[in-house]
């Protein structure tokens, strides 16, 4: 064979060498989400309606940050790596397998991130700058290179039911989130508790104070106590969550 030629197969077989090293690699990369959402709050966000079996399969195109601040398969309970939780046979269903279920159909082929850090029992002054739920949950953000949130899913106000001043309260924590996040247009959305009371009120005019933000109704909603949202109303709270962020993005809810 002539010697340019056989240096040219040569050259030609290394090539093929290194493209398939870097097919390798690429096929081994962490996945990262194309959308990331930081759910936080009391124990409805936390979750504590009881699992099924089929439940805690992976979910499809969805990602869930563990307590190393990396990427894996997200599969329920979606808050045991939070980093002030309770017990982990307290957390169970919340509301963020039906957010991202409803969130696919409306955005096919999107990965989505989520980043689960409720605390069940906590009032929304647990949740002020300097406290350790709002200190704890940046850091776990900050973990994370090159994150740019999506938006922020936020279900408490048990604990502030007939708070006066909730509203003002909710409103610093969506601007300390948007300033230390570096985001000034970062969606957020809160979610009305089970029953009555003021602050359902207050979370549904929440859209009307603060620009990108919305609500996820409680109409409709059932209990297993006189708090916790059960199962079928999870999945159907977290439809409402995104069916919410979808309107903020401007687009139909499905």
């Amino acid at each position: 064979m002539n010697v340019s030629v056989q240096h040219r197969y040569s050259l030609l077989a290394f090539i093929l060498l290194v493209l398939g090293a870097a097919t390798i690699v690429t096929a081994d990369s962490p996945a990262v989400p194309d959308l990331t959402f930081l759910l936080i709050g009391q124990s409805n966000m936390a979750g504590r309606a009881p699992l099924q079996e089929a439940d805690k399969k992976p979910l499809p195109g969805t990602l869930l940050l563990d307590n190393q601040g990396q990427w894996i398969p997200a599969s329920n309970p979606l808050n045991r790596f939070a980093s002030n939780r309770k017990n982990l046979s307290m957390q169970r269903m919340g509301p963020g397998e039906g957010f991202t279920r409803h969130l696919h159909k409306a955005l096919p082929g999107k990965q989505v991130g989520l980043i689960v850090n409720a605390r069940g029992g906590s009032s929304i002054e647990q949740w002020a700058k300097g406290q350790p739920l709002y200190d704890n949950t940046l850091k776990r953000l900050q973990s994370v290179k090159g994150l740019k949130l999506s938006g922020v899913l936020w279900h408490q106000g048990e604990s502030n039911r007939d708070d006066p001043r909730y509203q003002a309260k909710l409103s610093r924590l969506i601007q300390n989130l948007r300033k230390d996040l570096n985001s000034p247009q970062l969606p957020f959305i809160a979610g009305q508790v089970f029953g009555s009371g003021p602050v359902n009120e207050y979370i549904k005019t929440l859209p009307r104070l603060i620009p990108n933000t919305g609500f996820a109704g409680k109409d409709g909603l059932t209990v297993f106590d006189k708090v916790h949202f059960d199962r079928s109303s999870q999945l159907l709270l977290g439809s409402r969550y995104a069916d919410a962020y979808l309107r903020i993005r401007g687009q139909r809810p499905h």
